[in-house]
């Protein structure tokens, strides 16, 4: 799948899966990029590597073939989501939007002038999306990430940013947002869950899409059920840790 084509799915809301990618492991993650997944997002934010392991994983996204390349960039800022882009992303998920402001920033960031203020030098990125700025501009996704109280509470604002292509909740930043002690405090379930909620019809009622981060598959196919245009499951590190102890407890359940 191009990433123009990843873009028509996403702005017409069709349903999408992807996965997390933690890990600088291009192997690993080009063996992600063949299983099916149409996106393969890279956590620039929390993960762990920097601008030469986001293009490597980038590239082994592309040699896999079958997913597009999202990256969550570190902040909403120009720079870093200029080099996520140049480097070949997609998209770009942008953390911490509180405001209407913030999502034009991040808008702005992502497009070419005269509709934005992105810096022009595809070096790579000229490979599939471009180099005409009217073709890079169509073919890429911003995505504001919705995870604290006051991006809650401003969310229809947000929703309604001209050139905003969708939002993708945080459950664990929310989940504290709303009062959580620990990013899966189920004391707060009720009020989590309304807060999901006012997301995905803010989102509806704008006509941009809805992603949000799942633990498992299963959860993700029940928030796209529930009307989430788009779900990222788990992670690349969490399986690793989750295969491993698995294994381990096997073997020392069938020790001598």
């Amino acid at each position: 799948m191009t990433a123009a084509e990843f873009a028509r799915r996403i702005r017409n809301r069709e349903k999408a899966i992807g996965y997390w990618a933690l890990l600088d492991a291009p192997v690993a993650v080009e063996r992600l990029a063949r299983l099916g997944y149409d996106y393969i997002a890279l956590d620039a934010q929390h993960g762990l590597f920097g601008y030469s392991g986001m293009l490597n994983n980038l590239l082994a996204i592309d040699a896999g073939g079958a997913s597009v390349g999202l990256v969550r960039v570190e902040s909403n800022d120009a720079a870093p989501i200029g080099r996520a882009l140049d480097a070949g992303a997609g998209g770009v998920i942008v953390p911490l939007i509180d405001t209407a402001e913030d999502a034009a920033a991040a808008v702005a960031a992502t497009r070419y002038p005269p509709h934005g203020i992105r810096s022009y030098g595809p070096m790579r990125s000229m490979l599939r999306v471009g180099p005409k700025p009217a073709e890079a501009d169509a073919a890429t996704l911003v995505l504001a990430m919705i995870e604290t109280r006051r991006g809650l509470e401003n969310v229809e604002a947000i929703c309604a940013t001209p050139g905003l292509d969708g939002i993708y909740l945080g459950p664990s930043d929310l989940r504290l947002a709303v009062g959580g002690a620990t990013s899966t405090d189920p004391a707060v379930d009720e009020v989590f869950d309304a807060a999901v909620l006012r997301v995905r019809k803010a989102a509806e009622a704008a006509g941009i899409a809805a992603g949000i981060h799942t633990p498992a598959g299963e959860v993700a196919a029940r928030r796209l059920a529930e009307g989430f245009t788009f779900a990222t499951v788990a992670s690349d590190l969490v399986h690793l840790d989750q295969a491993a102890a698995a294994h381990l407890d096997a073997a020392r359940g069938g020790a001598a």
